[in-house]
């Protein structure tokens, strides 16, 4: 408790320095960009790709040192520390900033996205209303805006065994990304939903804490659960899309130049992104195959449209009141 204790105090000295530094210095700032993810995955090639454009872009005058791979906590820890300015911004699932602003979750609704760029063109803070009008919301509820979104893929289902409908996960412990949406996708697809940080999965998953997890193709590997995990099963139930969100007062603090330069720089790869997804899914289903992995969809038995249903079903009794906000969403073009 001490060392957590110290660490947060520390954090916040740093926040401070590096902040006061950015309004007194030229105009210099250092922003601390925290996530999740492992060398070798899509986000945190995005996220080193966005530093170091961004202080190209910007002549040096905004610099991002990135924390990857949990060093700064997990998802809400850090989404807490961004809240406070211990962490300038990062990036993370839309449902992880849903506790500061529920409505915000919708944008990682299960089967709300036709594809990947359906998802990308409603996540995009400077032409969507849907995100615009609740992106109010949770800087007023929660100190932090969405500033971009990229995208890591259709997330799929992986087990230890097959599984082909709903029924085939009654009294199946499946991990939930620790954010209340996810509880209400796992139960709906007929599971106990078991919240684990990504950085504690493979453990969970090798020891049988958890029988199976779900995440895009790409992650899967990245984080090596095929070894883990004999089945993965396609189901798309949600394409991945994140948001990156940056404390409402280091955004304010950087001018409106800084602000475009960051912005532009998100719009460009967030393309980027759906190309590097599409270019990295298939050799690496193929290299999870020669490891042994069972892939299984449609064709070969998967009933997704049951699983749909259901988690279509659940969504609608947990969260009632985005019946519209989804209507919207879907239509976006």
């Amino acid at each position: 408790m001490k060392k957590l204790l110290t660490v947060a105090v520390l954090l916040c000295v740093l926040s401070v320095m590096a902040f006061a530094g950015g309004r007194s210095d030229g105009q210099t700032f250092n922003l601390r960009y925290a996530h999740v993810g492992i060398a070798g995955e899509i986000q945190t090639r995005f996220a080193d790709e966005f530093a170091r454009l961004v202080r190209e872009r910007t002549n040096g005058a905004v610099n991002i040192q990135v924390f990857p791979n949990s060093q700064l906590g997990g998802a809400n820890e850090m989404t807490d520390a961004i809240r406070s300015g211990a962490i300038s911004m990062g990036h993370h699932d839309f449902a992880t900033l849903g506790r500061f602003y529920t409505d915000i979750s919708v944008f990682n609704a299960p089967y709300i996205y036709r594809d990947g760029q359906h998802a990308l063109a409603a996540t995009n803070p400077r032409t969507s209303p849907a995100l615009q009008r609740i992106n109010d919301g949770l800087v007023r509820a929660g100190g932090m805006r969405v500033i971009g979104s990229h995208y890591r893929g259709a997330r799929h289902l992986s087990a230890n065994m097959p599984v082909f409908s709903p029924a085939d996960l009654s009294g199946v412990r499946i991990r939930a990304v620790p954010v209340a949406l996810w509880t209400t996708m796992v139960r709906g697809m007929g599971a106990i939903p078991t919240p684990v940080e990504i950085a504690e999965l493979h453990a969970a998953l090798f020891t049988g804490m958890v029988a199976g997890q779900e995440n895009p193709i790409t992650n899967i590997y990245a984080q090596r659960f095929h070894e883990v995990q004999s089945h993965v099963m396609m189901t798309g139930h949600m394409h991945a899309i994140l948001a990156t969100f940056i404390n409402e007062n280091v955004w304010q603090s950087l001018g409106a130049d800084n602000q475009r330069v960051m912005l532009d720089v998100l719009e460009e790869l967030a393309l980027l992104t759906y190309q590097w997804t599409n270019e990295e899914e298939a050799p690496v289903i193929q290299a999870m195959r020669n490891y042994g992995v069972t892939f299984i969809d449609e064709a070969s038995g998967l009933r997704n449209d049951l699983f749909r249903d259901a988690v279509n079903a659940q969504v609608a009794i947990d969260y009632p009141e985005w019946t519209p906000l989804i209507r919207e969403i879907v239509n976006i073009r």
